[in-house]
């Protein structure tokens, strides 16, 4: 293990002690990913996209607590904040103006339970349209032959 230097003994005097992974603390709002249930990005907060899946995971894990990017409008977690508390779910407002993420709510932990899939992921409308096309010209050249 190397020596510190004085420029290091600065540093941990001014900013504290570094955490492990902590651009991965930062990101996920003060957790880390191994403890992750569900993460919501910003977007889904303010539109509410991922509200159904996000009171399917609060019913499956009782135990678990909610953090909200304090960087969001108080009027946007509304919906949100009424789900925690119909769940008896803790919530957090973590607000970091020194770190930039996209990451608007996280359902999590306080131990590591390893979810390989922990971003909800909407099925994108134009894909499928371009489904929906793809079936439709599919039929529409058959019918042509005929």
């Amino acid at each position: 293990m190397s020596k510190k230097s004085v420029e290091d003994y600065l540093t941990e005097g001014i900013y504290g002690t570094r955490l492990p992974k902590q651009k991965e603390r930062d990101y996920f709002l003060g957790t880390l990913r191994e403890r992750i249930v569900i993460a919501l990005t910003i977007g889904q907060v303010m539109t509410d996209k991922g509200l159904q899946v996000l009171e399917e995971h609060m019913k499956q894990n009782k135990d678990a607590k909610l953090l909200f990017n304090g960087n969001i409008a108080s009027r946007f977690l509304t919906a949100e904040k009424d789900l925690a508390n119909k769940h008896h779910i803790p919530y957090t407002v973590i607000t970091n103006k020194e770190v930039e993420t996209d990451i608007g709510a996280v359902l999590t932990y306080d131990h590591a339970i390893d979810k390989e899939n922990i971003f909800y992921e909407e099925e994108p409308k134009q894909q499928q349209s371009n489904n929906d096309a793809k079936k439709d010209g599919l039929f529409s050249k058959l019918k042509r032959l005929f």
